[in-house]
Order: C-alpha cells, then structure tokens, then sequence
C-alpha cells in the first residue's frame, strides 16, 4: 500500500464526488499540461462511476483513481504537486489568521481571469471576556480581491473560507484569430519534434474518415452544427479535425478556442449581429466545455441558429461517459453521431508515410513505431527524447540514461527487436565515457532500468520489455532522433564488434555491416581507429576482400593493431609485404607480430640457407640444421 496515494485519494475523494462541478474541474486543471492530459478522460470516468453513469461503483472508482495518481507522480512530479495543493486548498481547516490568498490551476491557466476570488463569509463574534471597545465585525455580499484592514482588537478566531473559482467570459470577437493565424498547437495538436529546418508540424497523412469528416465540416460551416471526432487517447483525434477545418474553410473564417471553464453562455450574443460569415467555435476535449456555464443545449441550439460550426473532439470513455443518460450533457450530444476514428491504422494509411522524399519524422514513425501507433510515436516520442536526455545530469538518473545510451547505439548497430539483453547493457557501459560511468555509479543498475522502463502516458517507457526473457526494446522515436541529430555522440567504436558477435543470423550481420559503413566510412577517411572497427565488421561478417582494404587503410595510417593483423593476413600471400608491416607492429612491442615476424624472417632464413648449403656451401651446410630447429614454418608460408 502507498501511503502517500492512499492520502491523497482520500482528500481528492470528496471533490470528485461532488455534485458541483467547481472542485471537480479544479481537480483537472492540474492536469492540464499535455503529457498528462489525457489522464483528465481517465477522471471523468472515474467522476462517473461514483454517480452511477456508468458501472463501476465506488471500489472501481477508488482503483481508477489511485492509478491515476501513481502514473501522474511518476511522469509528471509538477503536476502530482498542484494535484496535492489543491486537496489541501479544499480540506484545510479554518485558520485563526487572514489566509494568503493563492490562484488555483483553473485561474491560472485560464488567459481571461486574472486571480482566484475568495469571499468571506463571517467574522467570528468577540470573546465575552473582550473590552468593552472590542469591534462586532461580520461581512457578508461582493467579491473580496485584496486584503481587509481591520480597526481596533478582533477576540475570537478569523475564518476565511475559499468560493469557487469563478467562469472567465468570452474575449470580444475583435480578439479572436483568423484561421490562417491560428497555431494548431495551441489548438491541442501535440507538438511533434522539430528540428532545424523541419516545419511545425509533419505534413498530414490522410485517414479512412477524412472524406465523411470533410463532408461535416462544410456542412456545418455552412448550416451551423455541433461535429465531434472520437477516438481513443492519442489517436490523432485533433490533428484530424484541424486538417479537416484548415482543408475545407477559407483561412479568413474567424475561430475562437475557449480554455475549459469559460463561461460560453454569452457566445451567441457576441456572434448576433456580426456581419459575414460566423466564426468557428473549437472544443478540443469537449467534455471540459459541458455543464451549466459551458455548452449547454440552450446555448448549442442558439450557436445553430447563428450558423456557427461547432467542431469538437473527445476521447472515448469521456464520450461514453457522457452520452448515455438525462442530464444537459448527454442532451448536448444528443443526436450527434461522432466521426469515429481508429487507433490503429490501416496498411493504406501507413503505406503513404515512406515516401523517399517525405517528411523524416513521418519516414520514422513507418520504420520504427514498433507496436504503437503513427500519432501515440509522434506524441509522445519528442516527450521521451527530452526526458531521455535530460536524465543524465547528477541528481537525476544518469544510470538509467546511460543504459539508454547503449540500447539506442546497439539499435544504431543494428540489433534487431528483442535482441537487447540485461547482460549485454551490463556488459557495454564500461564502453563509455568516465564521467558518464562515474555519475551512474549514484544509481544502482537495477533502480535505473526501473527508471527507464517506468511506462509514460500510458503509452510506453523509454524501454520496454522484449518477448524474450530479460530483453528490451528502445522506444523507436529515440534512435530516430539520434539518427537526425548532428549533436548526438557517435556509437562507441568498440560497441560495433561487440553487437555482432552477439548474434548469428547472416541477414542481421549483413544489416549491422551496412549500418557500420554508413556511420564510419566517412570517419575511417581520417581515423585510423575507424578504419580498424570496419576492417573488423567485415572478417566477422565474412568479407575478407573488404576488411583487407580497411586493414591496409588503417595500417597505413599508423594504426598498430592493423599493421600486425594484415602483416598475419599477408603472410601466406606475400611474405615479404607481411614482413615490413609485422615489423612496425613489433616494434610498437606487441608480441604476437614479434613473434610472427621471427617465424617470417627464420622461415626466409631456412630458404635461403638450404639454397646455399645445396650449392655445397659448408658454413651454410653446418648452420643449417640449428637453424631448422629454430622454429618451424608457419602455415602456408614459404617452403624450403
């Protein structure tokens, strides 16, 4: 049992199963950031269940709840504090002094109101031991917006009790944008990667609904109406509807995109009256913008009346939850059959996004989504490079952002899915560098796996489990960006032969061969040590023509190891060209080319020896037989 959740779930409790919808919607203005806003559906399923919307009940809400809570501490720790200070701002007791006032997440995220309102409600009557000059104060009515000077002595304690947040109203018409100047991200688009050079936002790729969806649009533009698009959690649910508004209205049409929790009553008296066409009203998360002061049917029925189009999106279960019953919500969308859109997608949705000369971070998401989704990799994918990168500062989790590291350059390699063991990570971190080595011995390497590991946005960690046992997967958006970026550090050279030996199938060494020349044929043009990393891809992968090349390259270069490696390979071939590069490596004292290069020069010795002792030479004749017994001849080499 966590004690900490169990806390908090007790004092968020009240608030969820509150009929008003002031705390209820408070309690979700904490999760307004993007990477934890879909868990908002998750509450409102929750805020169901404990009114009897759907089944459930109080056990299954209790359940839904803390797992919230835990998965909203784990990724989100600044959102779990808001989540804390707002159960507190809700449950703390009455104090004997003037509360300091502090704006809940509802007025602070909301651009139209300034602060959050508090109103007294009484002041506690005098002690009856209190002078006779002791002051009798009670205030009653009006909004309070600052501090209140009290004169003369106070007996008794002073009570502040907090009011509600109040709905901010809608801006005038002259603030809203035009279409053509909106962002998309402020629209409730998830920011996708960018990269210098790189647009905002990846060109659209085409879904199954976009032609009924287009057909609603212009309906509704046209006639008024309420369009809602559907779908799971990061489905790409807002990017759909945005690229059916941007590709079917004129980019003059005015829209307005309220925060949850303005008042929306007065919007079709902002809009009557206006001349030309009426403006757009974008719900993204509709179920923030449904009660009393939102869209309600009154209000919806006025906008029609306007000719307003209404385009909406909501995630499933907040549909579901909302649909079905009696209430104003489920009249709002009563009548409205959804856009639905699919999770998955469909070969021919996929198959548009390889283009050769297509957008890269759609090309990745083809290549290298794995199990996910093309929006769940789009999403979340920029979220966890961050987080990846940012972890291996001290006093994070440089453990855990180190065995990362090594799971994307073993990817880079080209080990394939479920091919990344636990032993091969413990295995390769001594490959990198000593103040990254040095920074992960403050996590132990079980508490860093967990960290990397730990799911995000329901979606995946930054390592998830293989198939096989003890294996991982990288989360493909992190090699994808590493592949892009110009800054990331290279694969460790000694990390390429490691990954190779580590499997077997010649169609996976073909891959990991092509994958090292593509990363290091144009280092090897001026690094002998990459040079020698090729030449040894290639003999392990069967390419002796090819390793000698690099060999040659290498050793030319100065490079020891190769020297004594293409003076053995020589050996057999051409002696005498073995010779002066087994002589360089033994004179850089490694002494298996010393070696190799005595048994050389004895065998060349012995040759010419016997030549002379042939010819009935007697000092060659009585030097001979030591010098046979001096060591034998190599395989392959020159015979006598």
């Amino acid at each position: 049992m966590d004690s900490e959740l169990e806390a908090l779930a007790d004092r968020l409790t009240p608030l969820i199963m509150s009929a008003e919808p002031h705390p209820f919607e408070a309690v979700k203005a904490c999760l307004h950031p993007r990477p934890v806003r879909f868990q908002a559906a998750r509450l409102d399923r929750m805020h169901a269940m404990y009114h009897g919307g759907i089944p459930g009940g109080a056990d299954g809400a209790r359940g839904l709840l803390l797992a919230v809570l835990g998965d909203v501490r784990r990724v989100n720790p600044a959102g779990f504090a808001r989540l804390k200070e707002e159960a507190a701002d809700f449950t703390r007791p009455p104090t004997s002094a003037t509360t300091r006032k502090r704006p809940s997440p509802v007025a602070r995220q909301n651009a139209f109101q300034a602060a959050r309102e508090h109103t007294p409600t009484a002041v506690a009557a005098p002690a009856a031991e209190a002078a006779s000059h002791t002051a009798h104060n009670a205030v009653s009515g009006g909004v309070l917006h600052g501090p209140v000077v009290q004169a003369g002595t106070v007996a008794g304690g002073v009570h502040t009790y907090y009011t509600h947040p109040p709905h901010s109203a809608a801006p005038p018409v002259s603030e809203w944008l035009r279409l053509d100047a909106a962002d998309p991200i402020d629209l409730g688009v998830w920011r996708p990667r960018r990269l210098p050079g790189e647009s905002l936002l990846p060109p659209y790729a085409a879904r199954h609904c976009d032609h009924e969806l287009g057909e609603r649009v212009r309906e509704a533009a046209a006639s008024g109406g309420l369009v809602v698009v559907t779908g799971a959690p990061l489905s790409g649910k807002t990017r759909t509807l945005w690229a059916a508004l941007t590709t079917n209205l004129p980019g003059t049409r005015q829209i307005f995109a309220p925060e949850h929790g303005t008042d929306l009553r007065g919007l079709p008296a902002l809009v009557r009256g206006r001349r030309g066409e009426s403006p757009v009203l974008w719900l993204d998360r509709l179920e923030g913008h449904l009660g009393e002061h939102g869209l309600t049917p009154a209000v919806l029925a006025d906008l029609v009346r306007l000719r307003v189009p209404v385009l909406a999106t909501m995630d499933d279960e907040a549909y579901d939850a909302r649909r079905f019953g009696t209430s104003d919500r489920a009249r709002v969308l009563d009548g409205i059959e959804p856009v639905e859109l699919n999770r998955v997608w469909s070969d021919r949705e996929t198959r548009c996004l390889d283009a050769p000369d297509g957008d890269a971070r759609l090309r990745s998401a083809a290549l290298r989504r794995g199990v996910h989704t093309v929006p769940e990799y789009l999403a979340v994918g920029p979220g966890l490079v961050e987080e990846w990168r940012r972890a291996g500062r001290l006093g994070r989790h440089p453990r855990g952002h180190l065995l990362v590291r090594a799971a994307v350059d073993l990817t880079l390699c080209g080990v394939p899915v479920g091919g990344i063991t636990g032993t091969l990570l413990r295995g390769v971190e001594c490959l990198y560098s000593a103040e990254l080595a040095a920074a992960a011995r403050t996590e132990t390497f079980d508490e860093g796996l967990a960290w990397a590991a730990a799911p995000r946005h329901g979606v995946s960690g930054l390592l998830a489990p293989g198939e096989g046992e003890d294996t991982w997967d990288v989360f493909g958006a992190l090699p994808a960006d590493a592949v892009d970026r110009s800054d990331h550090p290279p694969v460790p050279l000694s990390l390429w032969s490691i990954a190779i030996t580590e499997t077997t199938s010649k169609d996976v060494r073909a891959t990991m061969r092509a994958n090292a020349h593509a990363h290091l044929a144009d280092r090897a043009e001026n690094e002998p040590e990459a040079a020698y990393v090729l030449a040894s891809v290639n003999g392990l992968t069967g390419e002796p023509g090819a390793a000698e090349f690099w060999l040659r390259r290498a050793a030319d270069a100065g490079h020891i190891e190769s020297a004594a490696m293409l003076g053995e390979l020589l050996i057999a071939r051409s002696p005498a060209e073995a010779t002066g590069y087994l002589e360089t490596a033994a004179e850089a004292g490694l002494v298996k080319a010393q070696y190799l290069l005595g048994v050389v020069l004895a065998d060349r010795a012995r040759h010419w020896m016997s030549r002379a002792a042939e010819k009935g030479y007697r000092p060659a004749q009585r030097a001979l037989p030591a010098l046979r017994g001096a060591a034998g001849p190599p395989p392959g080499t020159v015979g006598e």
